[in-house]
Formats: structure tokens, C-alpha cells, sequence
């Protein structure tokens, strides 16, 4: 196989040993916590001014460009940074509040963090009138089970586009265009169906319906991340390289790097595992010489897997490397082997794959 030029950096890996030493400021009792309280007060106050139909918006400064000016809770919170360590620390807990269920639910935030607010200040008043700390949490534990049979029972299934469309258009600030088009969506993609928003080229709001698949595995290491929106990786018009295989050695690879670079395309490596020399290696040259790469673990275990993989092939039109059926080994891959997408989004929980050439 002829061997095209490529600038691999091989990851050394020496040993060093530095000797670090913080100094940490120790407290306890009432002082700590009424600290504590007061960083959560300052970023609750900033949140709740977002809430509901008639929250207001907050503007934001940013370390470069223009102010940003937003009206969603977790939004705010994350840009909250307090000077003092402890107030500081009781504002990372709410922000962690916030983050959750922004992951969990996609909205809510602001009710949410308005609601750890209030449990902190009540939990804080109890305890320094010597209630037991454990005691107060079983409670709340107890509590929130109550309230979540009684909302399940509140609760109706929205099922309906006109249902869909009226949900949305609150969650989009009472824009009803937006709103109808996101129902729209979901009337076409289904509800297992996969939506994303991104910024248009025009002044017109649009919708694209586009063949893809998603699966619930990330980037391996966040140093394949490329994108200043958010911690993710994003490519276009790429390469996959499909194993069913652990890959632990770089030489295994490397040819597959070299037909990337040869097309000048990225290349996203989706096996059972990649570790060892072959993860470090490519690391060392995403961040020493820009390589366009990322690695991902396949979804599933065992049979289930396999035939994801089988699945991702035929839609990029590639092929599953250390299959029983398929004799290639990954040394002599040739470029009709790699599957190719016109579109790659990796975040730390999922990947998606749009536009496949299958």
C-alpha cells in the first residue's frame, strides 16, 4: 500500500511528578452556611426574574462581542461567577441544579433553581435550630415522591399537533410561528425522531427534514472537541471508520488517518472500544497539529451492537471492520471501505450522524 505523508506525532508518555500545594480555607458551622445562602441568593435572584410567560430578559456579559441578552434560567446561571469561595460554592450547587434538569427535562430551569433556593433556606433555618441534617433530607426525599404522584396524576399526555404546537410556542416565548414549526417538525420526524436548531442564512425560519441516525454514546475524550458553541464536535462531509474491535494499537490506524488526510476530510472512529497508544497518539495530534478526528464507542453490547454498526454501514455506505463476515483487516483499508456523512455532531452524551451516502 503506498503510504501518504502524514504528520503523526507518537504520544510519549513520561512520568513527572509536580508537587502542587493549594491553601484551603476551612470553616464550619452557621458562618459557612449563611455564606453559602447568600450565593445561592444571588444567582436565584438573577434566575427567577426569568420565569414564566412575563419573566424579563437578562442581559449578560460576554468576554468577547456583544452583551447577550437572554431570558432562559440556565442560561443565567452558568454565568454567574462570585468572588468570595463560599458564596461562590453555593451558587456552583444551584448552577448544578439548573444543568441537570435542563439536561434531564430541556426546560423548567428556572422553577427549578427558584425551588432549590427554597429548600436550601428552610433546610439552613432547621438546622441551626438543631434539627438533624439527615433527618431534613429523608423528608425532602419523602416529600418529593408525594409530589411527583400528584403531578402524574395532574398531568394529561399532549398528543395532538395543535397540543404540540401550543407547548412550544410557550417554551418559545409566546412566538407562535416558532412554535408551529416545531410541531411541524415533530409531526414529520415522529417522536423518537431527532430535532436541532441552527442559525439560518436567511431571515426566514425553515425546516429541513434530513436522513440520519442518533445513539446515546459520546466523544471519548474532550480533547476532540472543535466547536466554540458549546462543548461538542462538529464536521462536515466526513469519513467513519466502523470496527466491531477494541483498538489499541496505532499502527492499525494509521492508514485510515492517511486516506483522511490524502481526501482532506475529517475522519470519526466508531468502535467497541479505542484505548491504549491509539487513543493517546491520536490526542496528541488533534492538539498539537489540528488533525481532524474523534473517536466514539459503538452503542449497544454483543449482538445488538453488531448490528448497529451493520446498520451505520449501510447507511454511510462503509463498511464493519473485525465482522466474521468481512476478511479486511482495518491495516488494508481502502477508501471505499470508510463510510461517509455530510454532516457529524458529537456531544459527551450522544452522537449524531446526518446525511449519509449509503
Amino acid at each position: 500500500m503506498l503510504r501518504l505523508p502524514l504528520r503523526l506525532a507518537r504520544a510519549n508518555i513520561q512520568r513527572q511528578l509536580f508537587v502542587r500545594s493549594y491553601a484551603k480555607d476551612v470553616k464550619f458551622g452557621p458562618e459557612v452556611r449563611a455564606l453559602m445562602l447568600q450565593g445561592v441568593d444571588v444567582l436565584a435572584d438573577a434566575v427567577a426574574v426569568t420565569m414564566g410567560p412575563k419573566g424579563r430578559n437578562v442581559i449578560i456579559e460576554q468576554s468577547w462581542g456583544s452583551p447577550k441578552i437572554t431570558k432562559d434560567g440556565v442560561t443565567v446561571a452558568k454565568s454567574i461567577e462570585l468572588k468570595d469561595k463560599f458564596q461562590n460554592i453555593g451558587a456552583k450547587l444551584v448552577q448544578d441544579v439548573a444543568n441537570n434538569t435542563n439536561e434531564e427535562a430541556g426546560d423548567g430551569t428556572t422553577t427549578a433553581t427558584v425551588l432549590a433556593r427554597a429548600i436550601a433556606k428552610e433546610g439552613f433555618e432547621k438546622i441551626s435550630k438543631g434539627a438533624n441534617p439527615v433527618e431534613i433530607r429523608r423528608g425532602v426525599m419523602l416529600a418529593v415522591d408525594n409530589v411527583k404522584d400528584h403531578l402524574k396524576a395532574m398531568s394529561r399526555p399532549v398528543s395532538t399537533p395543535e397540543e404540540i404546537a401550543q407547548v412550544a410556542t410557550i417554551s418559545a416565548n409566546g412566538d407562535q410561528e416558532v412554535g408551529n414549526l416545531i410541531s411541524e417538525a415533530m409531526k414529520r420526524v415522529g417522536r423518537d425522531g431527532v430535532i436541532t436548531v441552527k442559525d439560518g442564512k436567511t431571515l426566514l425560519d425553515e425546516l429541513e427534514v434530513i436522513e440520519g441516525m442518533k445513539f446515546d454514546r459520546g466523544y471519548i475524550s474532550p480533547y476532540f472537541i472543535n466547536s466554540s458553541k458549546g462543548a461538542k464536535v462538529e464536521f462536515q462531509d466526513a469519513l467513519i471508520l466502523l470496527s466491531e474491535k477494541k483498538i489499541s494499537s496505532v499502527q492499525t490506524i494509521i492508514p485510515a488517518l492517511e486516506l483522511a488526510n490524502s481526501q482532506r476530510k475529517p475522519l470519526v472512529i466508531i468502535a467497541e472500544d479505542i484505548d491504549g497508544e491509539a487513543l493517546s497518539t491520536l490526542v496528541v495530534n488533534r492538539l498539537k497539529i489540528g488533525l481532524q478526528v474523534a473517536a466514539v464507542k459503538a452503542p449497544g453490547f454483543g449482538d445488538n451492537r453488531k448490528s448497529t454498526l451493520t446498520d451505520m454501514a449501510i447507511a454511510s455506505g462503509g463498511i464493519v471492520f473485525g465482522d466474521d463476515a468481512n476478511l479486511v483487516k482495518l491495516e488494508d483499508v481502502q477508501i471505499n471501505d470508510l463510510g461517509k456523512v455530510g454532516e457529524v455532531v458529537i456531544t459527551k452524551d450522544d452522537t449524531l450522524l446526518l446525511k449519509g451516502k449509503g
